[in-house]
């Protein structure tokens, strides 16, 4: 299987951190945000990788390479401008190939086992569900009993930024950039999107704040 972590946007919520140093490459216990997820990938297994990047795209490709010295093979698919995470995914396409590929959010940390996520089957997608956080506390999807994800019910979950997706999701979108949430609801309405609900640990590294506390957790964790 391959993964696409999604690199290309701008880091607005991020500023000031991000005006000279993209999302991506910001430190977080010792090591830029990105490199966490690749190295999750590669104790998953998971070794070919593509990531999408478009703001200091340069910056990002001569952090990472071709992916060598963190053990995985990387594919880069640039954006001019970013295509948000529908349109990202849809150029990329050429780059994933036609079976289904594990998706992150370039943006998250989180100490998922790829593998806990159940296979597709017949659905286009699986979607990673954690407990609301308090920044989220209305969430974004229920899940039911039967493992099946709803645009609507209760209780709700927030969608963890993982996802096992086929790319005929979107594989018959036109070319440019839209968003990915319209494509799950309706793909939710048609019964094809399952989930998993993930109770270990995740943080959406949406905020300076947040990215301190993190930071912060990590470094801790190995001092001690």
């Amino acid at each position: 299987m391959k993964a696409m972590i999604l690199a290309a946007g701008l880091g607005t919520r991020m500023r000031p951190l991000t005006d000279r140093c993209p999302k991506p490459l910001l430190p977080v216990g010792g090591r830029p945000l990105i490199v966490h997820h690749l190295a999750r990938l590669r104790i998953a297994g998971i070794t070919e990788v593509v990531i999408n990047v478009s703001y200091r795209a340069e910056q990002i490709i001569a952090a990472l390479g071709d992916g060598t010295e963190y053990g995985v093979r990387i594919a880069w698919s640039r954006e001019e401008a970013p295509l948000e995470t529908g349109g990202g995914i849809r150029q990329a396409l050429p780059l994933l190939g036609e079976a289904p590929f594990l998706l992150v959010n370039g943006d998250i940390w989180c100490d998922l086992d790829p593998a806990d996520l159940p296979a597709l089957g017949d659905d286009l997608a699986c979607l990673a569900l954690v407990t609301n956080p308090d920044h989220h506390p209305t969430g974004d999807f229920h899940l039911d009993a039967a493992g099946r994800v709803h645009a609507e019910g209760e209780p709700r979950l927030t969608f963890a930024g993982i996802s096992l997706m086929h790319p005929a999701l979107v594989a018959d979108e036109p070319r440019g950039a839209f968003a990915l949430a319209p494509l799950l609801r309706r793909a939710m309405a048609a019964g094809r999107v399952g989930g998993h609900h993930h109770r270990g640990e995740w943080v959406d590294v949406g905020t300076p704040e947040r990215l301190a506390e993190l930071d912060r957790r990590l470094l801790d964790r190995h001092i001690s």
